[in-house]
């Protein structure tokens, strides 16, 4: 299942924060890809009932499929390894933890937060 807003949507909340799903849209451990705009989203759910958002787009593959990685830590740091060349993400920053030999690259990650409903929402400042 993939989330989706709109264009406008994401164009008059610019800078904002949006909501995006229910959290119980989310499975543990499981990524769930999200569209803001033209921005492809990998949302996580983790164990702890934190939520992360990075982009869905593999810096070194430039496949949308960051939201199909495995989940995992790295001495108690949250990462998502990309299924395509395995490169090793951390999900509070985006900093790649293993290059697998390549140039360190990034995934831009957003703001998450869930509210007293439930709702999950992304601080949106724009993207691609």
């Amino acid at each position: 299942m993939t989330l989706a807003m709109t264009d406008a949507a994401a164009t008059a909340t610019r800078a904002a924060w949006l909501d995006v799903c229910d959290i119980a849209d989310l499975e543990v451990e499981r990524g769930r890809a999200a569209l803001i705009g033209k921005a492809q989203l990998a949302l996580f759910l983790l164990h702890d009932g934190r939520v992360h958002a990075v982009s869905n787009v593999d810096p070194y593959s430039g496949a949308a499929v960051m939201s199909r990685g495995i989940v995992g830590t790295r001495e108690g740091i949250p990462t998502v390894a990309s299924p395509m060349f395995k490169q090793v993400f951390d999900l509070r920053t985006g900093l790649c933890l293993d290059t697998q030999g390549k140039d360190a690259r990034t995934l831009q990650r957003w703001p998450v937060s869930v509210d007293g409903a439930g709702r999950v929402l992304i601080k949106w400042e724009g993207g691609s």
